[in-house]
């Protein structure tokens, strides 16, 4: 499978559903709770700290049901038949899905992520290294700390509403020496 069109989703209230209560669906649900989504948490078993969270929480085992208004679906049990009936209901219904560490029941894979600020910076493998992956957000969130990168959006963010304020197009500004000088700021 090929995974290699990155998108960045808003996902403020958007009903997701997570199918999995263990540590791994822990780390999916500070992601899409950090992203503003609407989650509900489906499990057998769900570890104490993600009662804590603000998410629905049900008790139980899976059921097709679950993904009634759903827009999204992250899959994270140890069980691989319990994945690819939810990859396959999920599929079938035209809804988004990911199956942790489980590429062939996914429509789409989630990358390593490193942040500064609002600079965002994604690593994917199309799934065939999250190791690699995480190493690498490891040193980029390094470097983009290093260079100031998201004080550096906050200038030019700030320099891009003054030229919108004129009735210039940021369009037809070469940004390049004005990104330039706002990194050198930073350091």
């Amino acid at each position: 499978m090929a995974f290699d069109y990155p998108i960045m989703l808003d996902l403020t209230s958007v009903r997701v559903l997570v199918v999995g209560g263990g540590r791994v669906a822990l780390r999916k649900l500070e992601g899409l709770l950090g992203a503003g989504a609407d989650v509900t948490v489906v499990a057998p078993e769900v570890v104490e700290a993600i009662h804590d969270l603000e998410v629905d929480v049900e008790v139980r085992g899976y059921e097709a049901r679950d993904l009634d208004q759903v827009r999204l679906v992250i899959t994270a049990t140890d069980d691989p038949a319990v994945n690819a009936a939810v990859a396959a209901d999920a599929t079938a219904r035209g809804i988004w899905v990911n199956s942790a560490d489980d590429p062939a029941n996914c429509t789409f894979t989630l990358p390593a992520v490193a942040r500064d600020g609002a600079v965002t910076v994604a690593v994917g493998t199309g799934g065939s290294s999250p190791a690699l992956a995480s190493h690498l957000r490891g040193a980029l969130e390094k470097w983009l700390s290093e260079i100031g990168a998201g004080d550096a959006a906050v200038t030019l963010a700030a320099q891009r509403r003054e030229v919108q304020a004129n009735g210039e197009s940021t369009e037809s500004i070469d940004w390049s020496d004005r990104v330039r000088d706002a990194l050198q700021r930073q350091l």
